[in-house]
């Protein structure tokens, strides 16, 4: 299996603050990838330096042997990069529907792409995450798990070969995190995607990752199959405490 993705010694300061110091790891094409670590620990500082929102200080990223560490996210993004955010981003007052148009005219492809073409392909990715009824709402009036929905097909409106996926299950009651999940896993199958899922509940990813990295200090501390993170005495200490074992997450 080949790697969609390479980081290699990826360092992000803010000031005398290190967020993120010498990372380096490896994302295989077709394989979904959590990321673990307790609040404060880089997290999402990562994920934007990927990106393209941050640069970073030192390091190297590449994609599919391209090297993209200076690119700006929307070429990130006509590469095959996307992702969700941790708190939705919406455009308010876009309705639903060309919130979704928004992705696919800017997505890998996309040369002479026309508002037809955009249209049924938005609302094909509405209909998957069930917000066809909702098309032509303005996202200002959505509930929250409706926005974490228009996200995610805002992002697969793209066309992604690799989805960052930035906690989404935060803010959900279990039927909806039950729901997303199951889209998400769905969304993988059918479109070929190769996920990098960013996610505190550590059950979750237990159940949907091959691999987990787990960072603390911004620093990786542990990578392995989720049977082995569950084990390892450095991530249980920094980010499931002494008294978690496997099974009783939440």
């Amino acid at each position: 299996m080949s790697e969609i993705l390479k980081v290699r010694n990826v360092t992000k300061s803010f000031g005398g603050l290190t967020a993120v110091h010498d990372l380096s790891f490896d994302i295989r094409r077709g394989e979904t990838v959590g990321l673990i670590g307790p609040n404060g620990a880089g997290k999402t500082t990562l994920i934007n330096v990927l990106c393209g929102s941050l640069y970073a200080d030192r390091g190297e990223i590449e994609m599919e042997g391209k090297i993209i560490g200076r690119m700006p996210p929307h070429k990130r993004c006509h590469l095959g990069l996307s992702r969700t955010y941790q708190i939705p981003r919406p455009f308010p007052e876009l309705t639903a529907l060309m919130s979704v148009v928004t992705g696919a005219l800017c997505g890998k492809n996309r040369v002479n792409r026309g508002l037809d073409d955009a249209g049924a392909e938005a609302t094909h990715y509405l209909e998957f995450v069930g917000l066809f009824s909702k098309r032509n709402i303005l996202a200002r009036d959505l509930t929250f798990f409706e926005l974490r929905m228009l996200e995610l097909a805002r992002a697969l409106a793209t066309s992604p070969k690799l989805l960052f996926v930035d906690e989404v299950m935060a803010g959900l009651n279990p039927a909806e995190a039950t729901k997303a999940v199951h889209l998400i896993a769905r969304a993988k199958e059918e479109f070929g995607l190769t996920i990098f899922w960013i996610e505190h509940v550590m059950a979750v990813l237990m159940e949907a990752a091959e691999r987990i990295i787990a960072i603390q200090f911004g620093e990786k501390i542990a990578e392995g199959t989720p049977e082995e993170i569950s084990n390892n005495d450095r991530v249980i200490e920094a980010y499931l405490g002494s008294g978690w074992k496997k099974g009783t997450c939440n």
